[in-house]
């Protein structure tokens, strides 16, 4: 969350997203872990609009819908319809893009992928694989943190 975090990662996930190919609308995932990262992300399209690259917004999924309020789970300019890439801080079991996936389905989202801050390298990308969903990381672990031979 600190400014120069959100400098960097914008920009490289926007690149990322266009390397895959993928065009979005919004950018979003389950909270906590994913919001920094897609606000980062819309900050970046924002101050890259001049040079021609589309405008991406940001939302939040809830774990579940609150009782009070609006009652959804998708908060922010999620519109049904959009072309999403669902954020992930860190990739371990796949479970929260799962559940973020699901919420944005129902809610008429369509899903072009996954966009990882880290793939922890523990078997979440296959799980996501295996549910038919392309998934990018902008590093994996053994980047960050070489494995100890013992």
């Amino acid at each position: 969350m600190s400014p120069d975090g959100l400098a960097l990662i914008g920009p490289l996930a926007i690149a990322e997203m266009k390397a895959a190919g993928w065009a979005p609308d919004s950018v979003g995932g389950l909270t906590l872990g994913a919001d920094p990262i897609s606000y980062a992300i819309a900050h970046a399209s924002a101050l890259s609009a001049n040079d021609g690259a589309p405008l991406v917004r940001a939302f939040t999924v809830r774990k579940e819908a609150k009782q009070h309020g609006t009652g959804r789970r998708i908060e922010g300019p999620f519109c049904a319809g959009d072309r999403v890439v669902v954020i992930e801080d860190v990739i371990t079991t796949g479970g929260s893009a799962l559940r973020a996936v699901e919420a944005i389905r129902a809610a008429e989202g369509v899903v072009l992928g996954v966009l990882a801050l880290v793939d922890r390298e523990e078997g979440g990308r296959e799980a996501l694989e295996a549910e038919g969903l392309a998934v990018r990381a902008l590093a994996v672990a053994t980047d960050i943190v070489p494995r100890i031979a013992g």
